[in-house]
């Protein structure tokens, strides 16, 4: 017996369903429902377990109404997804709900469906060549940030230069008297780009025990306003750096010498430029796959995208300390800033979908689970503890989804491996959604 009452595009990707479920089964799921409040329900006058049918549904009628849509809708859904045979993106939207007692039970949902994509070209990409062999100079470079790295501070008897490290007090001028205010401690080292530009140069050349008084421009146009500042030098510290040779080595692991500390470092420069030789062509691939193959993106999709990616921004607010009710953030304009990030993402997603799907390009279990387990190493987790978070949070045929992408990317690049699946670096391709 047909459910779906009734099907019409509301959208480019986009259908409404109209679904009936039949008489008998909103019939069957109520009693059951009536039934298990009845057992369970305490009224005055009543053991438990012992209220009249009646009274239960008089007493529950809202609850139980709830409880018998929110059971029959997902499995009346699946059956009309099936009927209707679409390729959902995302779990549909469902308004216009008609439940009364005694008869079929209705619902309008709509859903973002895959569009049909008819692929074009899929070679003769123009990618970039990088070299991935690193120069004795950056070995040399990659040494030198080791020494420094684990470098003591010591003090300097002259005046600050960059690379040092200068300490001291920062006070802000009352605008009106010149007073000073209260005092903040600072220590950075002279050149960090995080740090103001004024206030770098102004300790730039100056020793222990100098102060100096500058004025910062915050805002821009009408809005800007200049603060007086007075920065008082405690401090000038440079680096020790220890000697190149066989303790140092020692320091950075399980290397017997400076030969083989030297061999590490060239190892490390060699996968990053690999690393970053793969990410650039993935990209001016996507760039000129995603020109030859303009799509009707599912605005539903998009949307959640966009939705994701605002959390994910949130979240790094929360991690770095930001009180997120206290922050007047513009959500909707960063919300249209990201969008064009947001929908070349879901592009790029439909169309790797679809030629992982043309060239059969499966994520086998073998795959799988060497995926699974490189997360779980990374994350000190087992891999069967990953897969049950994935399964938790709905993201488990995602990540599959996600794996077939890595190796549809890899296939058009031309560097399949043996290698499992599962790169982490951030792609964008990426999504919790399994679009």
């Amino acid at each position: 017996m047909s459910v779906v009452l009734s099907i019409e595009d509301v959208g480019p990707c986009r259908k409404q369903l109209k679904v009936e479920v039949p008489a008998p089964a909103v019939e069957a799921e109520s009693n059951r429902v009536i039934d298990e409040y009845r057992k369970h329900a305490k009224l005055p006058g009543f053991r438990k377990g012992k209220v009249p049918t009646n009274l239960v549904k008089q007493k529950f009628q809202k609850e139980i109404e709830q409880d018998v849509v929110e059971r029959l809708l997902p499995r009346y859904w699946k059956q009309a997804e099936a009927e209707a045979e679409l390729d959902p993106l995302m779990p549909p939207s469902v308004d216009e709900v008609d439940f009364q007692p005694g008869t079929a039970l209705t619902f309008v949902a709509s859903v973002d469906i895959r569009p049909e994509i008819e692929l074009g070209s899929l070679e003769d990409f123009e990618l970039p060549e990088l070299e991935t062999e690193p120069t004795e100079e950056e070995v040399e470079q990659a040494l030198e940030d080791m020494r420094r790295a684990v470098a003591e501070w010591v003090a300097a008897d002259r005046v600050a230069a960059i690379g040092d490290l200068v300490a001291g007090k920062l006070t802000q001028l009352d605008p009106e008297t010149g007073e000073p205010g209260a005092e903040k401690p600072f220590s950075f080292e002279v050149g960090d780009p995080q740090v103001w530009e004024e206030l770098t140069r102004e300790v730039t050349g100056k020793e222990a025990g100098q102060q100096a008084e500058f004025v910062r421009q915050e805002g821009e146009g009408d809005d800007a306003v200049n603060r007086s500042f007075r920065v008082l030098i405690e401090a000038v510290r440079e680096r020790d750096l220890p000697d190149l040779d066989d303790s140092l080595a020692a320091r950075f692991g399980d290397y017997a010498d400076v030969t083989a500390l030297r061999h590490g470092a060239r190892g490390e420069l060699r996968r990053g430029k690999v690393s970053e030789r793969l990410q650039q062509r993935e990209r001016a691939m996507l760039d000129q796959l995603l020109e030859r193959q303009p799509l009707a993106l599912p605005q539903g999709v998009v949307d959640s995208e966009v939705e994701g990616m605002l959390k994910e921004y949130a979240q790094s607010l929360a991690g770095q300390g930001v009180d997120l009710e206290k922050t007047d953030l513009d959500w909707q304009g960063m919300a249209e800033q990201i969008r064009p990030q947001a929908e070349r993402r879901v592009h790029a997603r439909l169309l790797l979908d679809a030629i992982a799907s043309q060239e059969e390009i499966e994520v086998g279990e073998e795959d799988f689970e060497a995926a699974l387990a490189a997360i779980g190493r990374a994350q000190g987790q087992s891999a069967v503890n990953v897969r049950q978070a994935l399964d938790r949070s709905g993201n488990l045929a995602g990540f599959r989804a996600q794996l077939g992408r890595e190796k549809a990317i890899k296939r058009l690049l031309g560097e399949e491996s043996d290698e499992p699946p599962g790169d982490t670096r951030e792609s964008d391709t990426e999504s919790e959604n399994d679009s």
